[in-house]
């Protein structure tokens, strides 16, 4: 102790932490004795069906897709709850019922609906989140855009991948000597480049924008002539987004399970 220091400063600092101590453990235990009385119900989810195509999700409700800006921001009155119960973010969902509006009225015998698009966008990026990083992933920011950008590995014919040289000079993913895929959607720029559309009304066409995506996606599925409404135009659409039968089931699922409100499996 310092000389001329008055002895009872330290036995009072003393007292004041062991007063302390106390209080945090009794608030600790009073915390631990409330959340315990009121346990948590896990949500029962359905089993999800195998039909092809699987069934149609949520109506969207009719909005001027040929108005100025953003057509999508229109939509949050319906993607707010319902994401809150399937788990997709809010952005994607108003891109994806967005998309559906706009297919309807650029080409109404494809009969595509959200939840097909909602399901590829859960099989490619877990609708823009997942960045394909060991830590950290990525988010749909205010605008639209995934952040940080999601790109894929080179596509250079190792690990499993089709060789694919450079299309876009790097444009897109940053790549000059082959292609790679990008976006929320995961195109490739040369796919890009033939279905790229602009959705969010900025005047160009972007990848790693969710809208534009997501109407892009709409497209690919819609532009050879498919009736996705019919189990052989849905199966076809699909595979050509992606030649794989395991990549079909997942889609079918996640979209089957937006159908029914709920998360993807």
């Amino acid at each position: 102790m310092d000389e001329g220091q008055p002895p009872f400063r330290r036995a009072a600092g003393c007292g004041c932490g062991s007063i302390l101590a106390v209080v945090l453990i009794v608030a600790l235990v009073g915390w631990m004795l409330s959340t315990s009385s009121k346990p948590t119900v896990p949500r029962s989810l359905e089993p999800i069906p195998e039909d092809v195509p699987p069934a149609a999700g949520a109506e969207v409700p009719m909005i001027d897709v040929h108005g100025q800006g953003r057509t999508s921001d229109k939509l949050s009155y319906w993607a707010e709850p319902l994401a809150g119960q399937t788990g997709i973010p809010e952005p994607a969902l108003r891109a994806y019922g967005n998309a559906e509006l706009i297919a309807a009225d650029a080409w109404p015998q494809c009969r595509l609906e959200w939840n097909t698009l909602a399901g590829i966008g859960w099989v490619e990026t877990r609708h823009g989140t997942y960045s394909g990083k060991l830590f950290g992933g990525s988010e749909i920011d205010e605008n639209g855009y995934a952040q940080p950008p999601i790109v894929g590995i080179p596509l250079d014919g190792t690990s499993g991948t089709a060789k694919i040289p450079d299309t876009d000079g790097g444009e897109w993913d940053g790549d000059a000597e082959h292609d790679r895929a990008i976006g929320p959607m995961q195109f490739i720029p040369e796919s890009w480049r033939r279905y790229g559309l602009d959705a969010n009304g900025d005047g160009e066409a972007n990848p790693h924008q969710i809208d534009d995506a997501a109407l892009a996606a709409a497209n690919h599925l819609c532009r050879p002539g498919h009736d996705l409404s019919t189990p052989e135009g849905w199966t076809a659409a699909i595979l050509g987004y992606n030649q794989s039968r395991q990549y079909l089931i997942d889609v079918r699922d996640a979209a089957a399970s937006y159908a029914l409100r709920q998360p993807a499996p």
